[in-house]
């Protein structure tokens, strides 16, 4: 859900594509212990459900709303469901604004070192011929010559092998996620917008640490395109009916079961990402709400929808903090 940020800029195929994102869902593919065990861990984790939330402190009101980063035709309903929030709002809050995203792309025009390998071996050099072939197809799968992807950096190219092949023309053709169709529906009502974190904070995220370390995550996105496809689906059956906890637990058994690393080294992956990009950065933006919270009175919080359950998601830190907070069905 929070890998569509960043897309390579290349041209891609023109046909709609996210027709094709449908079919059998990757969790009717998996054998009833399995399934269980996804119920069960997801039955653990606290807030698992829902993805709108009112939370109330004194005079001061949020509005959190678990967004998808990658267009569906669905989500026009929670767009609807959301507006009158907005229009209502003295302020939105999201993960990166239009300035941000600019600041980013900027920074990429001026820097390309930030995302490509200008000096030293390049990707078929770095990873297995296996992994590089795996690589290769993957790239292939969305429509990316495998010279273009070869000098990605693997952070990079985690990011872009994390978006299905199924919707990467709807990506290319501008469609864009209910992050982006809340700022538009901001921008309509003068409600003022503002990011939760500056444009480097994820890049710093993922590039913190060896090369290697970067290539281990990468490997997490090698998954034949038939298999993400079904797991894409999955994850939005789970979106749409509001069980969120089940996006991640079902992510975890792909990782297990989909990418050829060990249960141990899979688990210890998500784990890593779980406590990078979403349970820090959870904890980091509590400060930045509360300071907004001094000079706002009624604020919609829109963010990707992993962020929100989860003993160290959204939910739970704002009731520790002291809001109380009710799902809005």
């Amino acid at each position: 859900m929070f890998r569509a940020a960043l897309t390579a800029l290349t041209t891609l195929t023109t046909l709609p594509a996210f027709g094709l994102c449908a079919g059998e869902s990757y969790l009717n593919q998996l054998p009833q212990p399995v399934q269980d065990e996804i119920a069960q861990a997801v039955e653990a984790t606290p807030n698992n459900t829902g993805l709108i939330w009112n939370a109330t402190k004194g005079d001061d009101t949020l509005t959190l709303v678990g967004t998808m980063h990658v267009y569906d035709a669905r989500l026009e309903l929670l767009r609807a469901r959301a507006r009158p929030a907005i229009q209502t709002a003295d302020l939105l809050m999201v993960e990166a604004t239009a300035d941000e995203e600019a600041a980013m792309q900027d920074a990429f025009i001026a820097n390309p070192d930030l995302y490509l390998i200008n000096d030293g071996p390049t990707l078929p050099e770095l990873l297995a011929p296996d992994v590089w072939e795996k690589v290769q197809q993957a790239a292939q799968d969305r429509g990316l010559p495998s010279f273009f992807v070869a000098k990605f950096q693997p952070w990079y190219l985690s990011l872009t092998l994390g978006i299905p092949a199924c919707a990467m023309a709807e990506i290319a053709q501008g469609a864009r996620g209910l992050d982006h169709m809340l700022i538009a529906d901001a921008e309509a009502y003068d409600v003022p917008v503002q990011a939760l974190e500056g444009w480097e904070t994820l890049i710093d995220i993922l590039t913190d640490g060896t090369q290697q370390e970067q290539i281990d995550l990468l490997k997490l996105g090698l998954i034949d395109a038939a298999d993400q496809q079904a797991l894409f689906v999955a994850m939005l059956d789970a979106y749409f009916s509001e069980q969120i906890a089940r996006v991640w637990e079902v992510s975890q058994i792909a990782a297990r079961e989909l990418t050829g690393m060990s249960p141990e080294d899979a688990a210890a992956q998500m784990a890593e990402t779980q406590d990078l990009l979403l349970d820090r950065r959870n904890q980091n933006w509590m400060p930045v709400i509360e300071a907004a919270t001094e000079t706002h009175d009624n604020i919609v919080i829109a963010v990707g929808a992993a962020h929100l359950p989860g003993e160290l998601g959204l939910v739970a830190l704002l009731n520790a903090a002291g809001w109380e907070i009710q799902p809005v069905r």
